[in-house]
């Protein structure tokens, strides 16, 4: 084993990595649970007993277990393949509709008549959980059943490049299930991730990474895993059980440990700014340490995301899933959004231009690449600013320009000119768009005046047509003459 420390990916690296999300095709299987809401108010106590009397407002529905896996991947910008067991029931038809709802996955569940779809429905008062109520059995599924879903799990092998197993422990992983989901993948030659619920971790022999909590790993190998050193050995113990090729102990509060053959521990702080509910974390960590390598990252790079991506999710109430944009804002934007409100990602800049259309205020839109500020840029923005009440700037990323612009820009990296961009006092809001043009942001905030330079003709400006059609107009700014990005990098690189 190796001392060397190891370099890690930067954020602005691992925002590369996301862009790159939706190449990651995933194969999730296990337990497919239906979590329910029924959301309301206390103001007394029942007669009949000391327990509190809840009004319900309003109830909700949402996919848990491994559904929670394969929407988390979606949600990402991964696309998901769920395999596993429902009822014949309404809470199977309920998630059946979800799944259909949801862009991003394909499903091939097997409803079952004899036995339940798990159900869990949790009665809360505010932010406060009264009591759940689980409906469900843990009992292993039959022969036909298992000889069924080893059949579909074949067949997506076919088209998935990592595959995930969810396992809660409600009966469809089961010994069978598991050792031959195991043998089909390992043939095939996929990349097995495994969210553990047993205590015996040499079930999963076979799997690529393990994914254990402080709790199933203290379960599965008897040793504390409070501390840094406690948990680089649980893990190894359980890196010793399953044969992979490492183990990702998940810590809480104390973020995570990687651990790998051969090489030292990696030690991750939480990201969570807030922790206000750490339900269906796990599941959001998994999903992105998935969608992560399926998109290319190396194995510390992906526990890097998982790691940023779970640290979101503990921040929102209930069950919660992370957009692409979500993890993109915190990675690459969130010390500008510390230091300036101006920069946003594509979230922040709908709501906002919404906002501000609400408020009858007209709302401009310039793009570019804006590598080196110069005067022809600063006046381009200040006659942007004065045909419109509020003017959002979208930058091009990095690898955007470089590949308008060939391998050697930009000049600064998008943080750094999004820094500059939001310091100018024409500007109101700063994102940024990763694809060639930036059509389908101007089709998301619906800007009424959309700029562009004078060596552009109204029928040549991309999106013109669109904001034309609802009533917006087309804004075209004179250049200043002599100013220019690539010239002035030309002149920067001649001699004396």
């Amino acid at each position: 084993m190796t001392d060397r420390p190891e370099k890690r990916a930067n954020d602005a690296e691992l925002a590369a990595i996301v862009r790159h999300f939706q190449n990651a095709r995933i194969l999730v299987i296990g337990d497919i649970i239906l979590d329910r809401y029924v959301i309301g108010g206390v103001q007394r106590l029942s007669p009949e007993a000391p327990i509190p009397v809840l009004r319900p407002t309003s109830t909700r529905a949402t996919l848990g277990g491994a559904a929670n896996v394969a929407l988390n991947i979606a949600t990402l910008g991964g696309n998901a393949t769920l395999i596993g067991v429902i009822g014949d029931d309404d809470a199977g038809r309920a998630v059946t509709d979800l799944l259909d709802e949801t862009p991003g996955i394909a499903h091939n569940l097997i409803a079952v008549r004899s036995r339940p779809t798990t159900a869990k429905t949790r009665f809360m008062a505010g932010a406060h959980q009264l009591l759940r109520l689980d409906e469900e059995t843990n009992a292993p599924v039959d022969d036909h059943t298992a000889q069924r879903l080893l059949g579909a799990i074949e067949a997506a092998l076919r088209t998935n490049d990592i595959v995930i197993l969810s396992d809660y422990a409600k009966g469809v992983l089961t010994d069978h299930v598991l050792r031959e989901s195991l043998t089909l993948t390992t043939a095939a030659g996929r990349l097995v991730i495994a969210d553990p619920k047993r205590t015996d971790f040499s079930a999963y022999r076979g799997v690529s990474v393990l994914t254990p909590n402080e709790h199933e790993v203290r379960a599965g190998t008897h040793i504390d895993a409070e501390h840094d050193a406690e948990a680089d050995r649980a893990g190894r113990a359980a890196l010793e059980a399953t044969g992979g090729a490492a183990v990702l102990v998940t810590r809480s509060a104390k973020g995570l440990t990687l651990v790998r053959r051969d090489c030292p521990a990696l030690h991750l702080p939480t990201r969570a700014r807030e922790v206000a509910d750490v339900s269906g974390a796990g599941d959001t960590l998994v999903a992105a340490l998935a969608v992560a390598l399926g998109a290319g990252a190396e194995l510390p790079d992906a526990a890097m995301l998982a790691n940023a991506t779970a640290g979101i999710s503990v921040g929102k109430q209930g069950t919660a899933t992370v957009s692409r944009q979500e993890l993109l804002g915190v990675l690459h934007l969130q010390d500008l959004v510390a230091t300036d409100r101006k920069v946003v990602d594509w979230d922040g800049a709908i709501a906002q231009t919404a906002a501000w259309r609400a408020a009858g205020l007209r709302v401009g839109f310039a793009n570019g690449c804006f590598d080196l500020i110069h005067p022809g840029h600063v006046r381009l923005l200040s006659e942007a600013r004065a045909g419109c009440d509020r003017l959002v700037v979208a930058l091009n990323t990095d690898a955007s320009v470089s590949r308008l612009k060939g391998p050697t820009r930009p000049v600064q990296s998008e943080a750094s000119r999004a820094i500059v961009m939001a310091s100018l006092a024409p500007v109101d809001l700063v994102t940024l768009f990763d694809q060639d043009t930036p059509l389908e942001l101007i089709k998301a905030l619906r800007p009424d005046v959309l700029v562009k330079g004078s060596d552009y003709t109204v029928d040549q400006v991309v999106g013109g047509d669109l904001v034309q059609g609802w009533g917006g107009r087309v804004l075209l700014v004179t250049l200043e003459e002599g100013h220019s990005t690539t010239g002035t990098i030309r002149r920067m690189a001649l001699p004396g």
